[in-house]
């Protein structure tokens, strides 16, 4: 049966993982293989939060491979490059990669064909639920709107959950230096990161399905109780699969609904992302927008320090932990995008700088949706944060965690007034809704 070489990419799992599921059930041997990618380095996307959850997910990943008698194979470098190296070496008669859809993605697994020349590349479906292409119109186009493509998802069929694997031969090969947080991206980090891997994952997973998901439907918005599974980190980066989270989840329990059409909601803008990759740098639908150039307003955004409790609340969560909840999300972005009229790109890019759970097709779409360019069908549509902030936190509690000052003489004071800020925006855009 041979030698196969698993590449991990973002599917750092043993559970459900179709990648090492095909190998271990095809080959004799396997070598599970991750290589620190020189390209992606060099980029902006390659940031110290998403490095210190990368590095303890590859750890944690190391640990269960041992438990089945392997081991992780550490490799730096080119990545098509280094596959073909190690399989060349083992002389592998097939490598197994996950599929993903970015443009990056996309380019990274062409030039490993090419470069793997004899040696079979087979990419699986473990990142999604519904890959991209599986669902279209009745034209056979990728869905623009989400509520026609979830009614389609939700009749898609899942592939079945793979088991873990019993057993893991390794060939005889170097196993190298698991990556440290510095090796991947040297720079200070967020100080209340949550840790990363498939253990963890899973362990939240449990206890979130058991326990919390009940209350989902009715109190997902509500940002200080904060009853959200908080996965997204670990379906980044594939420490826990979508596929097995809905097989696990209870259909019958209130609230699993609006937590898998969470899931869905990631399918769409994947499939969005596949269909015109460029959505990650350019709007989707042009409002021709001339976007404002105003670095203070930028400035005190990102620092929380707008005026506005609920944004600043938002943007300092993120700065401390990573991670925003997801009702503040919409806020932030519709305050700066909206209400400072600030381009959405920018908005994306300090997401990407801090978030543990960046990703181009959720981070970019989603950023799109609030800005008007992207999917959403009332694209000026504005929230407005005070009224957001009486209806998700009432109390103040998710305000006072995060904004130590806020009360005191030291909060500022707004930095734009919000019947300006609407009449300003619906001039730039014209009449809207």
């Amino acid at each position: 049966m041979g030698t196969a070489v698993v590449v991990f990419t973002r599917d750092l799992r043993v559970h459900d993982n179709p990648v090492l599921d095909a190998a271990v059930h095809e080959a004799d041997e396997v070598v599970p293989l991750f290589v620190r990618d020189d390209r992606i380095a060099a980029l902006r996307y390659n940031r110290p939060n998403r490095a210190a959850f990368l590095s303890e997910s590859l750890a944690d990943l190391d640990r269960a491979l041992k438990h089945r008698g392997g081991h992780l194979v550490n490799r730096a470098g080119d990545v098509a490059a280094e596959v073909a190296r190690v399989a060349r070496q083992v002389r592998a008669t097939s490598v197994h990669i996950s599929a993903d859809y970015s443009r990056y993605a996309v380019a990274r697994e062409h030039r490993l064909r090419e470069a793997l020349g004899d040696v079979e590349l087979r990419t699986h479906h473990g990142h999604v639920l519904a890959p991209p292409g599986a669902i279209r119109t009745g034209s056979g186009e990728a869905f623009s709107v989400f509520s026609p493509y979830h009614r389609k998802w939700l009749e898609h069929p899942l592939r079945r959950v793979a088991a873990a694997p019993t057993r893991i031969k390794v060939p005889d090969i170097a196993a190298g230096d698991l990556p440290t947080r510095r090796m991947i991206c040297a720079g200070p980090t967020s100080p209340d990161l949550v840790r990363g891997g498939e253990t963890e994952a899973r362990r939240r997973a449990k206890r979130w399905l058991e326990s919390n998901v009940a209350d989902y439907d009715d109190d997902h918005d509500a940002v200080a109780r904060d009853n959200t599974s908080r996965l997204s980190p670990y379906l980044h980066f594939g420490c826990i699969s979508p596929v097995e989270l809905v097989a696990r989840a209870d259909r019958r329990k209130a609230g699993v609904d609006a937590f898998v059409r969470q899931l869905c909601w990631r399918d769409f803008y994947h499939q969005v992302l596949a269909d015109n990759p460029a959505v990650a740098e350019q709007d989707w639908r042009t409002k021709h927008d001339h976007w404002n150039d105003d670095d203070e307003s930028y400035q005190a955004w990102k620092d929380g320090r707008t005026g506005y409790p609920l944004v600043d609340a938002g943007m300092r969560q993120l700065r401390q932990e990573g991670w925003m909840h997801n009702r503040a999300r919409l806020v932030t972005a519709s305050f700066l995008t909206k209400h400072l009229y600030i381009d959405w790109r920018l908005g994306a890019a300090h997401f990407f700088d801090l978030l543990l759970d960046g990703d181009i097709a959720n981070n970019s779409l989603n950023w799109q949706w609030v800005a008007g360019t992207g999917t959403d069908s009332r694209p000026n549509r504005m929230f407005n944060p005070t009224l957001q902030q009486e209806r998700y936190d009432p109390d103040l509690q998710y305000v006072k965690k995060y904004v130590e000052e806020f009360g005191t003489d030291a909060y500022p004071e707004p930095i734009v007034d919000h019947k300006q800020a609407v009449a300003a925006f619906r001039a730039a855009r014209g009449k809207g809704d």
